[in-house]
């Protein structure tokens, strides 16, 4: 939820002044910064408590100042536990990290019960764990880990969570999964189609246009794989193409054009978004969301 009132665009711009003038070149800096942020939102004299933890604050302060919902959440911890930052155990040898292990972990999502029934067409944007510097508070001056779909609308989940998701008792006899991954966690992959009851077959690529973050090369493409259990061809005696150019928008918004090729290739059949942050006409969703 982010709100239009004056004095929360305020709250929003001087969490904002914060983040850039504090630059992050170092450790101590880094958490003055964030020290700083979470003395801030805590002082706000028109946010009550119950609104500093709620679920749709943390989401919209999140959108607004460009952080994680986790790093705001934990911002809050620090400057709480501790107010006097001098205060801290190692002095300024310690790291951002180190302080996360000394502040209570943000309160788990529950992960929605699984709609009952069956259905032939299913697309997902699973909230892959990431473990590589560039999701982990060494990257990017702020440190926002898990920078994915995944901090600012769903938590992110290990290989063995999202295995261990029922989707298999979803599936019918044939059916069809449009899956997104990065190529970083593309190793995690096998083992969450396998569990899930399906097979991989093939791919689109998505080319964004534009240059990205990598660890050995500009990571500016993405793949939607496309798994079957059983039989389950396209409708259609058209092959679309398997390379897609298309502007990235929002972070992890995947473009409509996508969606629209799998009702092109499988206009047949229910189907269900797993992971969906909004309603479509003609889809069922899966997800924690508030806009689904």
């Amino acid at each position: 939820m982010i709100i239009t009132d004056d004095w929360y665009q305020s709250l929003v711009d001087d969490c904002k002044a914060i983040q850039v003038e504090s630059v992050f070149n170092s450790r101590w800096e880094l958490l003055a910064g964030y020290h700083s942020i979470g003395k801030r939102i805590v002082n706000e004299k028109n946010l009550k408590r119950q609104d500093i933890y709620g679920k749709k604050i943390l989401r919209g302060l999140a959108k607004s100042i460009g952080m994680s919902e986790t790093n705001i959440y934990k911002s809050i911890q620090f400057y709480k536990k501790y107010p006097d930052i001098t205060k801290l155990p190692d002095g300024k040898n310690i790291s951002w990290t180190k302080v996360l292990k000394l502040l209570p972990e943000p309160p788990k999502q529950e992960t929605p019960v699984l709609p009952e029934g069956k259905w032939r067409v299913f697309y997902a944007d699973p909230p892959w764990y990431y473990t590589n510097p560039q999701h982990t508070d060494t990257y990017n001056g702020m440190g926002d880990s898990q920078m994915t779909v995944l901090e600012t609308h769903y938590a992110s989940m290990k290989i063995d969570e999202l295995c261990a998701l029922k989707i298999k008792d979803m599936v019918p006899e044939n059916a069809v999964l449009f899956l997104w991954v990065t190529s970083p966690v593309l190793d995690q992959v096998w083992p969450v189609i396998k569990a899930w009851g399906f097979e991989y077959k093939t791919s689109i690529v998505w080319d964004k246009d534009a240059h990205n973050v990598g660890s050995y090369v500009s990571v500016r493409h993405e793949l939607l794989l496309i798994c079957t259990h059983g039989s389950c061809t396209p409708d259609i005696n058209e092959l679309l193409p398997s390379v897609v150019k298309e502007k990235r928008t929002e972070h992890s918004v995947k473009p409509e054009i996508f969606r629209t090729m799998i009702d092109t290739m499988y206009p047949k059949g229910k189907r269900i978004e797993l992971f969906a942050r909004v309603r479509v006409d003609g889809w069922d969703t899966w997800g924690n969301d508030e806009h689904i």
